[in-house]
């Protein structure tokens, strides 16, 4: 099915300066906005930025049908603009929306969407070496009815906003040996709401005794790293790249993914498996070179410069020479388009 996007245009940019603007708390000139009901997705339309009206009702609001993406867009270094990784992304999109009951949005209306949407906008995207387009599709419930059920009404949205380096610094980071974030079985894996709200206080929690963020351990004994706060968490040991092992209870994330594949394409050793506190502890103790960061679209790479276990910290490795700041180079380079895109990641417009 062919769907057409009606566009309105605003023409003036009310902010210019993006680059001390807090991220997340500028969006672009534009919005895409279509709705779901009746079984069918109709009113496809590009807007300029505006509120939305709910109803106090609307289910989204009461029992947590939402999920979304983090995407990026760049300027590459002929001056085009290339969406970074769009079909994981949304491959990615529609798992989380199988998982939360909710319609999928049809691939050629969401590439369509993004397109237009992105093309319009295009001129926000920071050409900074760390600069980026954030992207932000996201879907909730939005039927009024207060009755535990899953919604029949539903709106679909993509808002845009610049981006720059997330973290400016090293990650000092506690390890979660109490509160747990997903569970087997869980919603661990997919991009909904729930799993950023319940992760808040612990969170705050370590924020309030010095932390930066949280390392994430498995629901059953806290024995193996899962995820670092809102990014996975991956490792350098030995020559190799280790990062936890895919499963219910951690999120697919598309920059894990795609360092894992750079790292192989380098002849780097890759490891996709159970990383046991015990084992990271060894490692550090024992004087190895060890390194720990994030990995995720907003952050790219944050470097953890130390981790805190039941009030003891171990120091990880964050020279300059780190084998992650070269990972996060040869990415970079992808999505400039300063070398060749062998995997075929890059939407270019």
């Amino acid at each position: 099915m062919e769907y057409s996007i009606s566009i309105t245009r605003r023409e003036e940019r009310a902010v210019t300066d993006t680059k001390t603007v807090p991220f997340g708390k500028v969006p672009t000139e534009h919005m895409f906005i279509a709705e779901y009901k009746n079984g069918t997705w109709s009113g496809a339309r590009i807007a300029p930025f505006h509120d939305i009206v709910l109803s106090p009702l609307a289910l989204c609001l009461h029992y947590g049908q939402t999920v979304f993406e983090g995407m990026k867009a760049f300027v590459t270094d002929d001056g085009k603009i290339n969406i970074f990784r769009l079909d994981k992304h949304y491959d990615r999109f529609c798992k989380s929306l199988d998982r939360m009951c909710m319609p999928r949005v049809p691939e050629n209306l969401f590439r369509e969407a993004m397109h237009q949407l992105v093309s319009l906008d295009g001129d926000w995207i920071p050409t900074e070496e760390d600069g980026s387009l954030y992207i932000r599709p996201f879907m909730i419930a939005s039927e009024g009815r207060i009755g535990v059920k899953v919604a029949d009404e539903y709106m679909f949205m993509i808002v845009c906003s610049p981006a720059y380096q997330y973290y400016a610094n090293p990650l000092k980071v506690k390890v979660e040996t109490h509160f747990v974030r997903a569970a087997e079985g869980g919603t661990g894996a997919a991009k909904c709401g729930g799993n950023y709200g319940g992760a808040y206080f612990p969170t705050q929690l370590a924020r309030e005794e010095g932390f930066d963020q949280i390392l994430w351990t498995d629901a059953k004994n806290h024995e193996f790293i899962e995820e670092s706060g809102t990014m996975n968490a991956m490792f350098y040991i030995d020559d190799t790249l280790i990062t936890p092992a895919l499963s219910g209870t951690i999120l697919d994330g598309v920059t894990r993914d795609s360092l894992v594949g750079i790292a192989k394409d380098k002849g780097i050793k890759v490891e996709e498996r159970a990383i046991s506190l015990k084992e990271l502890v060894a490692a550090c103790e024992s004087g190895k070179k060890v390194e720990a960061f994030g990995a995720g679209t907003a952050a790219v790479i944050a470097p953890i410069e130390s981790f805190n276990i039941e009030g003891k910290s171990y120091n990880c490795y964050t020279g300059k020479d780190a084998m992650m700041y070269k990972l996060k180079d040869w990415l970079t380079e992808i999505r400039k388009g300063i070398v060749e895109d062998t995997h075929k990641w890059n939407y270019i417009l």
